[in-house]
């Protein structure tokens, strides 16, 4: 029996990234697609309440059974974490949901996207990384992608939510703050806490902000009325929330977090097609356009970063 050579064995787990990395953003961009499924079951503020639930209850689950050191944490990490983190959640989960209901699955994931254009920029004042030429441009492009996805869009099938575009920029635009403060909040965290443990922390907190939040507000989240609600809620549980995070969890043990993301904007594709298929929802050819310059943009800004990163 011989043993590959360490050349061999590289090349293998890099491309094993890469394809996990791949799955990851696929998974995700079922969320569009399947939460519109949704709108006529259940309120769009309910969906994404329900969904976190359910996966904080297989975390926990899972940690009671395999990994008792899941529960054990210091003060810092609830605070950080549980209460920073779960705001983040609470925040998402709302606004993406008024984002897809508001503008459709592509002018959600374009608008999403503008998420690294805030890192790049919050970066900056928070971390004092460099904000070069080469950022700002690419994050001009972005800004223009979501503009022409956005206009060039639409939101067949959402419309039992009964949001209008106003709505929807403004959840898409606090959904991609959101993801970019958790993004910048594990750069801190997952280091030190462990990514299983900040994603248990992160939804515990964030289902118990949801719960609160909602309740106060008048909008209390309503159980799935028929099992064909609870069907969907599950598969977004099983999809966005646990499998793609495993997943992308996975695959920068194998490679660097840049060429992961870069693999992983695939999601607003995914999302795009499969809400053309299952809804009809439809891009204009500028909103294709758009589509592709945020991808892009998005993409080209990661592999930049990995090539400095290289040096």
């Amino acid at each position: 029996m011989t043993t590959a050579p360490p050349q061999a064995t590289s090349h293998t787990s890099r491309v094993a990234g890469y394809l996990l990395a791949l799955a990851a953003g696929a998974t995700w961009g079922t969320t569009g697609p399947l939460s519109t499924g949704l709108y006529r079951l259940m309120p769009a503020t309910s969906i994404g309440f329900w969904r976190v639930l359910m996966g904080t209850v297989c975390l926990a689950l899972w940690g009671l059974v395999f990994r008792r050191e899941l529960f054990r944490v210091d003060g810092r990490g609830w605070l950080l974490v549980g209460v920073g983190g779960g705001f983040l959640v609470a925040l998402f989960e709302i606004a993406y949901q008024f984002a897809i209901a508001g503008v459709g699955v592509a002018g959600a994931a374009a608008l999403l996207y503008t998420a690294p254009v805030l890192v790049a920029v919050l970066a900056r004042v928070l971390l004092n990384e460099a904000l070069t030429v080469t950022r700002l441009l690419l994050a001009l492009v972005v800004m223009a992608g979501v503009a022409l996805t956005v206009t060039g869009g639409s939101n067949a099938g959402a419309e039992a939510a009964r949001l209008g575009i106003g709505a929807g920029i403004a959840g898409g635009l606090l959904s991609a703050l959101s993801y970019a403060g958790t993004t910048l909040m594990a750069r801190f965290a997952v280091p030190r806490y462990g990514a299983v443990r900040v994603l248990f922390l992160e939804a515990l907190g964030g289902i118990v902000i949801l719960g609160m939040v909602l309740t106060l507000s008048g909008h209390a989240p309503t159980p799935p009325p028929s099992a064909a609600a609870w069907e969907g809620v599950a598969g977004l549980t099983a999809g966005s929330v646990l499998a793609a995070n495993i997943l992308f969890f996975a695959a920068v043990k194998r490679i660097e977090a840049a060429p992961a993301a870069v693999a992983a904007t695939i999601e607003p594709v995914v999302g795009t097609l499969l809400a053309l298929v299952m809804f009809n929802q439809r891009l204009s050819a500028l909103g294709s356009l758009g589509l592709c310059m945020v991808v892009g943009g998005v993409a080209t800004g990661y592999l930049n970063e990995a090539k400095h990163g290289e040096h």
